[in-house]
């Protein structure tokens, strides 16, 4: 029997591949503030609605746009950017293979978009003390995403389409229509650190 490896030590094989979804959270994008503030982390989210994918050149071009003062191609104000690079979708298939990017790629980029009202990031890994400063400041969530499991993480995206930046092939911001699609709360607008409690409760003396 092949045995069953997480990714995210601290998301229940359960949670990520289908099974029983005890006490997830069914949230509807784009996030309130209230939303967002009552999240914590270890909470289990499923998301809904609308995300918007980017991976490190297109959070490039969106930051140069605020530091010209230009408008961004969408409204970034209560959304989800995933941190994603699909792979090219099979014939029948909405959307390729949607396994998260790691996050620090996107440090250098992410306080400006969440002083902007970006309220969530998806990824894998652990964020910068910059980025967690501007969710404590601003109000906005990191959650993980499966890594390993990005098939079946695809068959939760119902549409897909380019918005921007098409020249970035598979880096370019789509538009995304998801029905729960499982994530964790990383960190949350309190500070708090799944990854840094995480460790903690393993740590020898």
């Amino acid at each position: 029997m092949k045995k069953s490896f997480s990714p995210c030590p601290y998301l229940p094989i359960s949670f990520l591949y289908g099974g029983i979804m005890i006490g997830a959270i069914r949230l509807n994008t784009p996030l309130t503030d209230r939303e967002v503030e009552r999240l914590k982390i270890g909470d289990r989210v499923l998301l809904n609605g609308v995300l918007y994918t980017g991976r490190d050149a297109a959070h490039k071009r969106l930051f140069d746009l605020l530091k010209e003062g230009k408008e961004l191609p969408f409204d970034i104000r209560g959304q989800i950017i995933y941190y994603v690079g699909p792979t090219p979708a099979k014939p029948g298939q909405v959307f390729g293979s949607a396994g998260p990017t790691t996050s620090y790629r996107m440090d250098a980029y992410a306080p400006a978009l969440i002083e902007k009202g970006l309220k969530g990031m998806i990824g894998k890994g652990m964020r910068s003390d910059a980025v967690k400063e501007a969710m404590k400041r601003f109000g906005a969530v990191y959650f993980a995403a499966t890594g390993g499991a990005g098939a079946l993480l695809a068959k939760r995206v119902k549409r897909a389409e380019v918005v921007a930046y098409e020249d970035l092939g598979p880096e370019a911001i789509r538009r995304l229509e998801v029905e729960d699609l499982p994530v964790i709360v990383i960190n949350d607008v309190k500070g708090d650190d799944l990854y840094i409690e995480g460790e903690k409760r393993y740590r020898i003396g």
